[in-house]
């Protein structure tokens, strides 16, 4: 019965408010860990018998199994809007949840690369792929996400902007500069190749030398590799974290870097201001030691 209504909600939140498939994918699984833990404790099967401290107990298990605190908060966010979804469809008549608070975060300034560290990477032996690769992910600043679902038609090279479609199913467009133009240009020579050595009849756009699609853990496990070129750990996502902070560094509106990262919310964005001003001072003191 518990299981039921947990698919009945990811449809609700796919199909009204349009979350993108990997948020889907994680709620998915927060809710029927939720689930199977309340199965195992009391063998409960009926929603009116969940109480405020089942889900107390399942937060402190998942804190001594020394969980994160982002992971926790995630978790505890997709129990709290599952019931109340359940409550607001009459399924339940009472919200456990409520009263329950997220955990406080503190967060954490994102890590960014130096310039001459994305020109180091880009300067030592990249295939087309790679180098397309990196050129969108810090050019234009695109989620792993949003760049392993990039099709032909998201590429408009003439007018040099990419399009492509962000968390909630958010379309926008990126303007990219000559290097990635040159990129993606080398690249569709390079693609039409293996599109004629593997016959291959499709409109995606980054395409492995085996002729298979190019993954997410395919993009990780590439920046990842050159993260040990400059001894540092580094993410799909620092190239973007990089990308935010470099253009407001060079005098980039806020506002603008909001539009092309794909921010609701400008806050969100705000935080490379801050980022930015710990590299001011860094390379300050590092002078005036």
């Amino acid at each position: 019965m518990l299981i039921q209504y947990i698919a009945e909600y990811l449809e609700y939140l796919q199909a009204e408010r349009g979350l993108a498939q990997n948020t889907i994918d994680a709620y998915r699984r927060d809710l029927s860990d939720f689930c199977n833990y309340i199965l195992n404790l009391d063998n409960i099967d009926d929603f009116e018998k969940i109480k405020r401290t089942h889900i107390n107990y399942f937060i402190k298990q998942l804190h001594d199994k020394n969980y994160s605190p982002t992971s926790i908060t995630r978790k505890l966010a997709a129990i709290r809007g599952w019931f109340k979804w359940l409550n607001a469809n009459e399924i339940i008549n009472n919200d456990p949840s409520t009263g329950i608070e997220l955990p406080k975060l503190t967060k954490k300034l994102p890590k960014v690369m130096t310039v001459a560290e994305i020109n180091k990477i880009l300067a030592s032996h990249l295939d087309e792929t790679e180098s397309v690769t990196l050129e969108l992910l810090y050019g234009a600043g695109l989620r792993v996400s949003e760049l392993v679902n990039l099709v032909l038609n998201n590429i408009e090279l003439s007018s040099k902007y990419v399009r492509c479609t962000g968390k909630g199913s958010k379309e926008r467009i990126i303007p990219i500069g000559e290097k990635a133009k040159k990129a993606i240009k080398k690249y569709l020579k390079h693609r039409d190749i293996l599109i004629k050595k593997y016959k291959l009849d499709t409109k995606h756009f980054l395409i492995k030398n085996n002729g298979h699609f190019v993954t997410r853990q395919d993009v990780y496990v590439f920046i990842s590799k050159q993260g040990e070129i400059l001894k540092k750990h580094i993410s799909p996502h620092t190239l973007r974290h990089s990308f935010a902070t470099h253009m407001l560094e060079n005098g980039a509106d806020l506002r603008v870097v909001q539009e092309l990262l794909g921010h609701s919310d400008v806050s969100t964005t705000q935080i490379y201001t801050h980022v930015s001003k710990k590299r001011l001072k860094d390379v300050y003191f590092s002078i005036n030691k």
